[in-house]
């Protein structure tokens, strides 16, 4: 069987360095654009009836050669392999990644309609999506589910400081950095506290560091 995308969707983040670890954590917006051949409201008529939704998308930034039966988690600091079933890794057999986010509204009027704006996403800019499914609270959430591994760190949250000017930045977009940078976005197994990281986000080059549980942003510059 192929398939092919029938979206893309636009996100705050150019590349995979800063993307939340898994979808809903952050808040930040992000447009969902149909292919041509999508483009009509009669694909998207009954959708606003759902809060959420999940996407079935590529990770276009994971490809690897050959098929890993096992691979090693950042919860687990990237020392520890599990099966590659028993993750949420990004390297896998077929790349497909799978996020529930959040329904804001729909646009019936741009150049591009239907245009689905989203909150919670967890993809690279430009990411294809090749499904999209209404969430269904009653039978997609399961109250008593257990988490495994990645229960251990659920509910990180850093304290977060600037020690670079903020002022050109709009305050949505600050709330929203903020919010990404509270989760940490460096990988696990790496804990330098002189070491400074750098990534972009909606437009803004970003530099941090991290120090007994501290995100200090160095550095906060307009792309050119």
């Amino acid at each position: 069987m192929q398939i092919l995308p029938v979206a893309k969707i636009y996100t705050p983040f150019p590349a995979k360095f800063g993307v939340p670890r898994q979808s809903g954590l952050v808040p930040t917006e992000s447009r969902l654009v149909f292919e041509p051949a999508y483009r009509s409201p009669d694909a998207v008529r009954g959708i606003e009836g759902f809060s959420h939704l999940w996407l079935i998308w590529e990770f276009t930034e994971a490809r690897r050669e050959g098929n890993p039966l096992t691979v090693r988690p950042p919860r687990l600091g990237g020392n520890e392999r599990v099966g590659v079933f028993a993750s949420r890794s990004p390297f896998r057999p077929n790349s497909l990644g799978l996020s529930c986010v959040k329904l804001l509204h729909v646009d019936l009027d741009a150049p591009d309609a239907p245009v689905l704006y989203l909150e919670g996403a967890d993809l690279t800019n430009g990411t294809p999506v090749y499904d999209v499914k209404p969430y269904l609270p009653f039978t997609d959430s399961v109250p008593h589910a257990v988490g495994g591994f990645a229960a251990e760190k659920a509910g990180l949250s850093l304290n977060v400081r600037y020690a670079a000017d903020t002022a050109g930045m709009p305050a949505e977009t600050l709330a929203a950095l903020t919010a990404v940078l509270a989760q940490d976005p460096r990988p696990h197994y790496q804990n330098d506290p002189e070491r400074i990281y750098a990534f972009e986000f909606s437009g803004w080059h970003v530099a941090f560091r991290c120090e007994d549980g501290t995100v200090t942003v160095t550095a906060l510059e307009k792309e050119k």
